[in-house]
This record gives C-alpha cells, structure tokens and sequence, in this order.
C-alpha cells in the first residue's frame, strides 16, 4: 500500500477502535478516539521511514520490529500505548493488500512474503482493498475484546481493562 492507504487505514481504524472500546456513542467514545488516532496514525507511517534510509519493506519491515513495538505498552505506558496497533495493521496492510509484500524475517532473509490477491499501489482497487482489510481487522478486534478477551494473555487483558469497562475478565 501506499503512504494514503496506510493513513486512511489508520484513521479508519481510529474511529473503530474508539467505538470497539466504548461503544456508547457519546462524548468518551470520541474521545477514545482522539486518544488511539495520533499513535495509530504515527506507527501506520513509521514503518515507511525506510525508504529515507536502508531498504524499503526490508529495514523496518519486520519482525523484530514489530516486537519492539509490542513490547513498548507492556513496559511503558501512556499516550503512545497504541502505536504497535498502526505499525501491526501497516505490516498487515503491505503483506495482504499489496502484489511486493514484507520481509518478515529480515535481516536473517531477504525473501518477501506477500498473500496471491495483493494489489499494485498505483492500483484503482488499491482504497477499496484497504477499506475491506480494515472491516476484517476492526471485527477481529471487537471480537476479541467483546467476544474472546479469554484468549488474549493476561497482559493485554488487563490493559484492555484499563482502557475500557466492557472488557470481561
């Protein structure tokens, strides 16, 4: 995808995720959202950094990188607790909307993964691919936060439950 794909993606997801997590409908709803759109937003176009520097899709790209953003809300929290969720949906976005794929296991293998119906990004389907990815990813969420917050470790349980009273636990 390209860097538009990736911020509508993000904005997309923001207002989502802000009903997911409160879904009353009233002013906390939107102000969820105010709080998850700047992270989400940064860490869907932090990954596009590369291309100022090293290899694009490769650098960071990746794995590793992904870790280090999953770790940061578990060790540090705050207002930039949901820049992992921008940078996941970025890597998901580029792997499943996009023909070139990811790296994911750079720097260990060059090889880029890529799912067989990705789409150019110069595309004319390259928004309605987005949107679609981003409906697939906000039911994912609410289902795990409304429907299997079982399944989820106990860490991203109870940071959920922090940041909203619907979780069950």
């Amino acid at each position: 995808m390209n860097k538009r794909g990736h911020v509508l993606n993000a904005v997309l997801l923001s207002i989502g995720l802000g009903y997911v997590l409160d879904p009353s409908g009233d002013f906390s709803t939107f102000a969820r959202m105010a709080e998850v759109f700047l992270p989400v937003v940064l860490g869907a176009l932090f990954p596009d950094v590369d291309t100022a520097f090293g290899r694009h899709r490769k650098t960071l790209h990746n794995l590793p990188v992904l870790a280090i953003f999953l770790a940061h809300p578990i060790y540090h929290a705050g207002n930039l607790q949901w820049v992992w969720l921008g940078v996941l949906t970025h890597y998901v976005l580029d792997y499943l909307g996009s023909k070139r794929g990811i790296a994911l296991f750079y720097p260990l293998s060059d090889q880029e993964f890529a799912f067989p119906w990705g789409v150019a990004t110069t595309s004319d389907w390259a928004e309605g691919v987005t949107v679609a990815i981003t409906v697939v990813e906000l039911l994912l969420v609410a289902a795990l936060v409304h429907v299997l917050p079982q399944y989820l470790p106990p860490e991203v349980t109870q940071l959920l439950a922090e940041n909203t009273a619907l979780v069950a636990q």
